[in-house]
């Protein structure tokens, strides 16, 4: 199934939006973005509908341009800020005996109806944490033999006026009809390998307001989290202690932000800086390097600190078999990796870009783009794991056929031409050789004589 589908990643300071398909090699092929900064979005909620939504509609725009395909679906990346997870569980009978994509559909919605979700809040992921055939557990029961299907599944809600809100900006865009994925889920779908999956990873995606916090083992997430502190909260305390513009903090932050401390015997190092003064841009005054990393690393330390304390409470470190995985743009920091692994104590870090998806718009090599990323590899995996999307449909395997197919019986060939005996019909054979002379012939004709 080859399809055009259109990602946009809505996130505090920017809108991402690519046009995107597979190849015949079932590549990524990009065929359009837009990268459009914003505002109206704080702590990954909309404030400002008309306003995010215009901007939406000027990114797809861009990305259009010279994409020349009709879209068959879009992608939207969801915050966490409005999320809240619950565990449910489904059972269903298998009258035929054998399990197919429908009772699979069915236990699904089966163990979302049963769920106890909030009135005012919706499901926009339904993950299996585990299928249960009769008494054994498995990943995928495609096709066993059973008499009853069980699962548990670990679901994913959001609060309605918040899926509104995003609806609404979509509506301004011109865009009616989509599949909201979690912010976090797509990035650590964009950084994560077969190995971590298996094992078991935490994926932290640490953005310009936000930090998403997911843990995923097997084929699904089994659990996510949400703090509102990213890059630009560093950004705030630089241009606060320093006296100066919030655009002076971010270049200042962007351009001498480290988290190991300077050399001071390095006579080549730079000790101090200039920076201009809030509310008199020309007036500028001198602030030391050291000045500046200890804010940088105040918060940082701060919100490392905060994610730590949300895995501990979570209880599943002992399903991080792989470690951690860091990610966004807070993760470009010098020295988080080191100043994390002594937060996190053990437990193995490490700062992923996502999969890098070679084109002509954009560098996707970077750990800012995990989430644009990851809703391309959601929205064109061609054997993702099964899971009830948002718009509560199944997302199963293309390739799986939907019902076990009966054997055929392979036709046995002959160069009689227009002679079509039938299976063990032994006159039909004597009749095939009464006319014929070939000595083969009368030895069975004479073995037919026996019987």
């Amino acid at each position: 199934m080859n399809k055009t589908i259109l990602a946009i990643d809505i996130g505090t300071t920017n809108i991402v939006t690519v046009v995107a398909r597979n190849d015949f090699d079932n590549r990524i092929n990009i065929l359009g973005v837009g990268n459009n900064q914003t505002s109206g979005i704080e702590k990954g909620l909309i404030t400002d509908i008309q306003n995010v939504g215009d901007i939406i509609r000027l990114s797809v725009e861009d990305a259009k341009k010279s994409a020349e395909a009709t879209i068959d679906e879009v992608y939207i990346s969801f915050s966490a800020a409005s999320t809240k997870n619950i565990i449910s569980k489904g059972a269903v009978n298998i009258p035929n005996g054998i399990i197919t994509e429908k009772e699979i559909n069915q236990v699904m919605q089966m163990a979302h109806y049963n769920a106890n979700i909030v009135p005012d809040y919706e499901a926009i992921h339904v993950f299996p944490i585990s299928f249960k055939v009769d008494d054994s557990e498995f990943s995928n029961p495609l096709n066993m033999n059973a008499s009853r299907l069980e699962v548990n599944v670990y679901i994913v809600t959001a609060k309605k006026t918040a899926i509104t809100n995003v609806k609404s900006a979509l509506k301004v865009a011109g865009i009616e009809n989509s599949t909201f994925v979690l912010h976090g889920y797509a990035a650590s779908l964009a950084t994560m390998n077969d190995e971590q999956k298996k094992f078991g990873v935490a994926v932290i995606d640490m953005g310009s307001s936000t930090s998403d916090l997911i843990i995923y083992k097997g084929n699904s997430i089994i659990y996510s989290d949400f703090l509102p502190i990213g890059s630009l909260s560093v950004t705030n305390d630089l241009s606060i202690m320093l006296y100066t513009p919030p655009l002076a903090a971010e270049t200042v932050k962007i351009k001498y932000g480290s988290l190991l401390p300077i050399d001071e015997s390095d006579e080549n190092s730079i000790k101090k800086v200039q920076v201009p003064l809030i509310g008199n841009e020309l007036e500028t005054k001198e602030v030391s390097i050291d000045m500046i990393q200890t804010i940088i690393h105040a918060r940082v330390e701060e919100t490392l600190i905060f994610l730590a304390n949300k895995l501990k409470s979570s209880g599943l470190i002992d399903k991080l078999g792989t470690g951690i995985i860091l990610t966004g743009g807070m993760s470009k920091l010098e020295g988080i990796e080191e100043l994390a692994s002594m937060i996190f104590g053990n437990i193995p870090i490490k700062v992923t870009n996502p999969k890098n998806i070679k084109n002509g718009y954009l560098d996707f090599d970077n750990p800012m783009m995990a989430t644009t990323v990851g809703l391309l590899l959601y929205g064109l995996d061609l054997n993702p794991a099964f899971e009830l999307d948002s718009n509560k449909r199944l997302r199963k395997p293309y390739s799986i056929k939907h019902q076990p197919q009966p054997k055929q019986e392979i036709p046995i060939m002959n160069n009689t031409k227009n002679i079509k005996p039938s299976k063990g019909d032994l006159t039909e054979l004597s009749n095939l050789t009464k006319n014929n002379t070939n000595p083969l012939s009368k030895a069975w004709n004479k073995v037919l004589e026996w019987f």
